[in-house]
C-alpha cells in the first residue's frame, strides 16, 4: 500500500496541500516522479538516493513512483525532497511514524543527507493552519520564519537523520524561540522632513497622498527636491498593522527577500527601480510568473524617479493594477494573482533637458512633445495629485518645516479616522480605495460643493474619473481637518491638486 506525506506548493502568494504518494513496485530499477513537476523536482530523484544512503538507510533496487497529488496543479521548486524521502522510507518499512498526517514536511536535501532551507515558508505555514496540520518539520534557518504563523508546532532540523528521531518520538532538536514581533527592519532614521527647505506647500499636499494613499506626481527641474521629498514619505506613514504585515511578508518570502524572516514587518514597503527596469521585474513574471515591483510595494510606496524615461509600454502596464490593486500574471506553468495595492510616487522633469520654460532650456518644441508623450493620458488621469516644483533660493530660505514626526501624527490620526469609518467594508482601509458606489455613500457633497466642481470639470474637461480622485483628495482633506462633512473649502483645495489641466492643458498631447 503506497505511503502518503505532506507538503505544500505555492500557487502566487497563496499556498497548497500537496499530498506526496510512494510506492515501490516489481520491475527494473528506476524512480518516476508524477504529477506536473517542474525540472527541478525531476531531477530530485538523485538527490534522494544519495542522501537516503548517506543517513545510512537502503534505496530500494526496484521501481520507486511518487506521485503529487493533485496531479493537475503544476508544481515548482525543490522543497518537496524531504516529502519524499520520508515517504520512501515509510513505504518500504525503514521507518514508522506516528500521527503522521498531522504533520507537514517542508526541505530541499542535499548529497549528504543535509536540509537546506528554502523560500516561501511562511505561505505554507499559514495553509497548514488553514487545513489543521499541527506538526511542521522544516530546515532549521526556516523555524522562525515558520513560527511567525502561530497555533502550529514548528520543529527546525539539520539532517534528515535528525527528522527520522523526531518521528520516533526522541527528543526533539532544540529550538530557538526568541522570536522579536513587534520590532520591524531597521528604517533609515537619517531621513526627516525636516531636511527639506522651502515646498511647504508640495509638503502640505504631500501629507495629503499619505493620509488618504493617493498616487502623487511631481514635474520640476533638476535639484528641485523631488527625490528629496519621495524618498521621506515612507517616515510619515503610518505602521503596517498585524494583517497587512502578513500579506507583505507572504510576497517578500514568495520572491526570497525576506531578510529578517523573525521579525513582523512593521514599516510599510518602498520600492523604488531604476528607469532601465523591465516591464516584467516592474509587473511581475518570468518562467514561473514571479512578484514585481508593483507587488512588492503593497501596503507601501513605489516610487518611479525619472518617470518620463521609463518606456512607455511600462508605464501603461501600470493602469490595470491601479485601478484592480491586484496584478494577474499568465505564464505557461500557471495563472498567478498577486496583490498590488500601493500608492504611486512619480517625478519627472518638465522636458529631456529638464529646464523647460528657462533661458536655458535647448530642447525643441517636438522633444518637449515626444518627452512628455511618454506619460499616456490613461495614467495621468490616475494619478490624483499632480503637482509642478519649483527651485527654492537654497541661500535664502533657511527655515525648517515640520518634522516628519510631526507629519506623521497628522498622517496617523487621518488613517484612524478611515478606518472606523471603513471597518465593516472589506479591502478598503484609507479613502484612495473607495469604489464610485462608496463614494456615493461617503462623499456627500452639498449644493455648492457641487456646483465648484461641475464648473471645474466643464472647463479643463475632466474625467468621470478624475471627478472621483478630486472628491476623495477632498475627503482625505476633510479627515486631515477633522470635519465629518465635506465642505467648499475642502473641494477647493482639492481642484488646487492637479497642476496639469491648469497651467498646461496641452500636456496630455496637444500642441506645445
Amino acid at each position: 500500500m503506497a505511503s502518503t506525506v505532506y507538503t505544500f506548493t505555492l500557487s502566487g502568494v497563496e499556498g497548497n496541500v500537496v499530498e506526496v504518494e510512494t510506492d515501490v513496485l516489481i520491475g527494473t530499477p528506476s524512480v518516476s516522479i508524477v504529477g506536473l513537476g517542474d525540472k527541478a523536482i525531476k531531477e530530485a530523484r538523485e538527490r534522494l538516493e544519495a542522501a537516503i544512503m548517506h543517513a545510512n538507510y537502503h534505496f530500494p533496487l526496484q521501481r520507486v513512483i511518487f506521485n503529487l497529488a493533485p496531479s493537475d496543479m503544476k508544481k515548482t521548486g525543490t522543497h518537496f525532497d524531504l516529502a519524499m524521502a520520508i515517504g520512501l522510507l515509510l513505504r518500504t518499512n525503514q521507518i514508522k511514524a506516528k500521527q503522521i498526517k498531522q504533520t507537514g514536511f517542508i526541505g530541499e536535501l542535499s548529497l549528504n543527507s543535509s536540509i537546506r532551507p528554502v523560500s516561501g515558508i511562511l505561505p505554507m505555514a499559514m495553509k497548514a493552519k488553514e487545513e489543521n496540520i499541527t506538526k511542521l518539520i522544516v530546515a532549521k534557518e526556516n523555524v522562525k520564519e515558520s513560527k511567525l504563523v502561530k497555533g502550529i508546532d514548528v520543529y527546525g532540523c539539520n539532517t534528515l537523520t535528525e527528522v527520522i528521531s523526531l518521528l520516533n518520538n526522541d527528543s526533539p532538536p532544540t529550538i530557538d524561540d526568541s522570536l522579536d514581533l513587534v520590532d520591524s527592519q531597521s528604517s533609515d532614521t537619517s531621513l526627516d522632513f525636516q531636511d527639506v527647505k522651502g515646498q511647504e506647500w508640495l509638503i502640505n499636499f504631500i501629507t495629503i497622498a499619505a493620509a488618504g494613499g493617493h498616487n502623487f506626481l511631481m514635474i520640476g527641474p533638476p535639484g528641485c527636491g523631488k527625490s528629496m521629498i519621495a524618498k521621506r514619505i515612507p517616515t510619515i506613514l503610518p505602521s503596517l498593522s498585524e494583517e497587512e504585515s502578513l500579506e507583505v511578508m507572504k510576497i517578500y518570502s514568495v520572491a526570497n527577500l525576506l531578510k529578517n524572516s523573525n521579525r513582523m514587518m512593521t514599516e510599510r514597503p518602498f520600492r523604488a527601480p531604476h528607469h532601465n527596469a523591465s516591464t516584467n521585474s516592474i509587473i511581475g513574471g518570468g518562467p514561473f510568473a514571479k512578484p514585481g515591483e508593483i507587488s512588492l510595494a503593497h501596503h507601501g510606496v513605489l516610487f518611479l524617479d525619472e518617470l518620463g524615461e521609463f518606456s512607455r509600454k511600462t508605464l501603461d502596464s501600470l493602469r490595470q493594477p491601479l485601478e484592480d490593486k491586484t496584478v494577474t500574471i499568465s505564464r505557461v506553468w500557471g495563472t498567478h494573482t498577486y496583490p498590488a495595492n500601493f500608492m504611486l510616487v512619480g517625478a519627472m522633469n518638465p522636458c529631456p533637458c529638464g529646464f523647460f520654460g528657462q533661458n536655458r532650456c535647448k530642447c525643441t518644441d517636438y522633444e518637449i512633445f515626444k518627452y512628455r508623450q511618454k506619460l499616456s493620458g490613461p495614467i495621468l488621469d490616475r494619478m490624483d495629485i499632480q503637482k509642478y516644483v519649483g527651485m527654492v533660493d537654497f541661500f535664502e530660505n533657511k527655515t525648517k518645516g515640520k518634522s516628519s514626526s510631526e507629519l506623521r501624527k497628522i498622517v496617523e490620526q487621518a488613517r484612524k479616522i478611515q478606518q472606523e469609518r471603513y471597518k465593516n467594508i472589506p479591502l478598503i482601509n484609507c479613502n484612495a480605495q473607495l469604489t464610485p458606489s462608496l463614494i456615493q455613500t461617503f462623499c456627500q457633497l452639498d449644493k455648492e460643493s457641487k456646483n465648484l466642481l461641475r464648473q471645474a470639470a466643464k472647463r479643463y474637461y475632466y474625467s468621470g474619473r478624475a471627478i472621483h480622485k478630486f472628491i476623495k483628495v477632498a475627503r482625505t482633506i476633510a479627515d486631515i481637518e477633522g470635519e465629518e462633512n465635506i465642505r467648499i473649502s475642502h473641494i477647493r483645495k482639492s481642484l488646487q491638486s492637479r497642476d496639469m489641466e491648469k497651467e498646461d492643458q496641452t500636456f496630455i498631447g496637444g500642441k506645445i
